[in-house]
């Protein structure tokens, strides 16, 4: 499996907190979900490579001190960015596609995601805690459907795995649910803070 973490440039990363945070304090509140998530995908042992999606030199500094590569983004807009880095992951099985920001994604996530995409062909969707958008998705094999990022993306990648003849498979948890865009998200990500040891 080839995980693939979309980041986008850290001056335009968590604009919708920019009331509630500093542009330093948005960085580095983007540093550590996204370090958190690397780790969880690392200690799971079930990736072949981690690759991070960016255009940003600093988040491509962080990549590079925590072992994982980076794919540059050549093409305009998530799904895009996303759809060339998938090209790249040749002989691959499945790929996971993860956000940076999900706050307190754990290695049973992991885990029980690739557990739950047993079958040939299977689509994984790990919703947001509102159900609405994607914030983990599985594909095996990797171009088994399109990316539909974008509000209510959940909804439109599961209707994309029925179109392909695949019943999609929710998984749902605490851990996996939160990413972090507003404020009531950061009040959530702040009132049960993780530590990791570096």
């Amino acid at each position: 499996m080839v995980a693939l973490i979309p980041v986008k440039q850290l001056d335009q990363a968590k604009s919708r907190l920019s009331l509630a945070l500093s542009a330093e304090a948005r960085a580095q509140l983007m540093h550590d979900t996204l370090r958190r998530t690397v780790y969880a995908l690392q200690a799971s042992n079930l990736c072949e490579c981690i690759s991070i999606v960016t255009l940003d030199e600093q988040v491509m500094s962080w990549a590079r001190e925590w072992g994982v590569s980076v794919i540059s983004e050549h093409r305009t807009g998530l799904n895009e960015a996303l759809n060339e880095a998938r090209g790249a992951c040749d002989n691959t099985e499945s790929v996971l596609v993860v956000h940076g920001d999900v706050a307190w994604l754990a290695v049973e996530d992991v885990q029980a995601i690739v557990t739950l995409a047993a079958a040939d062909r299977a689509v994984v969707i790990a919703p947001d805690r509102h159900d609405k958008g994607t914030n983990a998705l599985l594909l095996k094999p990797p171009c088994v459907i399109d990316f539909a990022y974008g509000e209510g993306s959940a909804q439109r990648h599961a209707w994309l795995a029925r179109q392909a003849g695949i019943e999609p498979l929710w998984y749902r948890s605490s851990s996996i649910s939160l990413d972090v865009d507003v404020a009531a998200d950061l009040k959530l990500y702040e009132s049960a803070p993780f530590v990791l040891d570096d």
